[in-house]
């Protein structure tokens, strides 16, 4: 007789509180439900206020991220205005939106992902030693280099924009201050600082090593190349990965999304396509097609929000909180993000994929989707990052930090989108402004598309879809489950006050 219960996670280290209910049978994970525990709340907050005030408010929806929201909103309000953005503005825009990538992608490795190779669930794999050497959380040597590291990095943010996080030095036409060019040669000295030691720390290599790595194949002769390596928190972590199987969990349903972020300037060394840095697009596996923002909708059917039927466009969406905390159908404040219809993956590993990065593309041929090869694309994109913000700093110190901004005139009447990658995947604020106010405002983070309930037609969104299938070991302490949640690098905060739990059947906390 097959064996069936009920487990609740409150999972630790997401930024925000994230719960997950679990069906699992004979061991195995067999349905999944994914619950944010916060209202965000932030769209009706900005209901009323002037225009600009997006730019001021929406950076606090979260400390991780409050540059990329800035950048979102500094975006719908260009294309309200019909703003023309200069060189050096776009240059200065990107390089922050770059610093708070680059910080975060190592951040969540080592800090949010790897931390959990130190669970005593590990005990027996080979390398748990060396991994509680490196992880222990608070004590292990590459978590404490770190947070020192991306904290120095993070001063190049400052530089820019006067603090970090909440700043708020992107307005529309450009930014509204523009550092002497003394505090930029300071930028470059700190990213030179940065770069050294993720080549050493992190990659074990030089970033053009990395990035002739184009296969499978290719991977594995890197890491037997040389020990350096293989010690580098990249060789760690397909070391231990692989051991522990995580290239073997967590496909979810192979479909992925960009909305393409870091717009080109009009005279640059740097090349992309579509005047991005960062690839546009939508695929299912690595059949890529362009992406059409006007297929994107969220639905609510399992969020606690007033009802509506089907999708709707953000531009045409609604905040409007509505939770008994008992209703079955309803479990999460997160709305469901969709795509022509479906659930789609976001984040590093997409823009990989989407970018036609022929490492990923061969991975994901070999063995789909995993946990393994998501932290991978994390690990690694500030390799693909570093080379171009060092050509775009050097551009605006070669210009004098000229032609930095261009008045857009009055915001009166109009609607917008302001549409990039986060750290985490696609994010999107949608704004109308109508007689200088914010008529309307809407934001559909990362975690909106990856960490999203089930949609109008009972169809689970992309982590509730990659737990299925999984055989846990331990029900009080369901590792498995932890590096495939950990593997979208969720951020709860940005997408959903903490309600009353009804009654459950089990219960266990992810802790290490």
């Amino acid at each position: 007789m097959s064996v069936r219960k009920i487990l609740d996670i409150p999972l630790n280290r997401a930024e925000g509180d994230l719960e997950l209910r679990l069906e699992i049978a004979d061991g195995i994970v067999v349905d999944a439900w994914s619950s944010g525990t916060m209202f965000r709340g932030f769209e009706p907050l900005l209901v009323g206020r002037g225009a600009l005030d997006g730019l001021v408010v929406t950076p606090r929806i979260c400390g991780i991220c409050s540059t990329t929201h800035l950048m979102a909103a500094a975006k719908a309000l260009d294309a309200v205005a019909g703003a023309k953005v200069p060189d050096n503005g776009l240059r200065l825009r990107n390089l922050a939106l770059m610093v708070e990538h680059i910080q975060s992608d190592v951040r969540q490795s080592v800090l949010m992902f790897m931390a959990d190779f130190a669970n005593p669930a590990h005990r027996g794999h080979p390398l748990y030693d060396e991994a509680l050497r490196r992880y222990a959380p608070l004590a292990g040597q590459s978590a404490l280099e770190t947070v020192r590291e991306t904290k120095r990095v993070l001063e190049i943010i400052a530089m820019i924009g006067g603090q970090w996080p909440h700043s708020s030095f992107m307005v529309p036409g450009g930014i509204a201050y523009a550092p002497h060019v003394a505090e930029l040669l300071q930028c470059r000295h700190v990213l030179d600082a940065y770069r050294s030691w993720y080549e050493r720390r992190v990659l074990g290599c030089s970033i053009e090593r990395w990035r002739a790595v184009d296969s499978l194949a290719a991977l594995e002769t890197w890491l037997e190349e040389s020990a350096s390596h293989r010690d580098g928190e990249v060789g760690f972590l397909l070391r231990f990965g692989r051991l522990a199987g995580l290239d073997r969990l967590g496909r979810g349903d192979g479909a992925f999304l960009s909305y393409g972020s870091l717009d080109l300037p009009a005279e640059t060394a740097v090349q992309g396509g579509d005047g991005k840095l960062i690839p546009a697009g939508f695929a299912r596996g690595n059949r890529v097609e362009g992406f059409d923002p006007a297929w994107v909708a969220e639905h609510v059917a399992s969020s606690w929000s007033a009802d509506y039927e089907g999708g709707r466009h953000p531009a045409e969406g609604e905040t409007v909180p509505y939770a008994s905390g008992e209703e079955g159908r309803k479990y999460s404040w997160a709305k469901a993000a969709r795509y022509r219809g479906g659930p789609a993956e976001t984040g590093p590993f997409a823009e990989r994929v989407i970018a036609g990065d022929p490492l990923f593309a061969d991975l994901l041929d070999r063995q789909g989707p995993n946990p393994l090869a998501r932290q991978l694309a994390r690990l690694t994109r500030p390799a693909t990052l570093l080379p171009t913000m060092a050509v775009w700093l050097a551009e605006v110190i070669a210009t004098g930090v000229q032609d930095f901004y261009r008045d857009p005139g009055p915001l009166e009447n109009g609607s917008g989108a302001g549409l990039i990658e986060a750290a985490r995947g696609a994010l999107g604020h949608w704004v109308t402004i109508k007689h200088g106010r914010i008529e309307r405002y809407q934001v559909v983070t990362p975690t909106g598309w990856n960490g999203s309930p089930r949609d109008s037609g009972g169809v689970r969104g992309p982590w509730e879809e990659a737990l299925i299938g999984i055989a846990v070991a331990d029900p009080d302490n369901p590792i498995e489950v932890g590096h495939v949640v950990r593997s979208f690098d969720p951020c709860l905060v940005c997408t959903v006050h903490t309600v009353r739990k009804g009654r459950t059947l089990g219960r266990a906390r992810l802790d290490c």
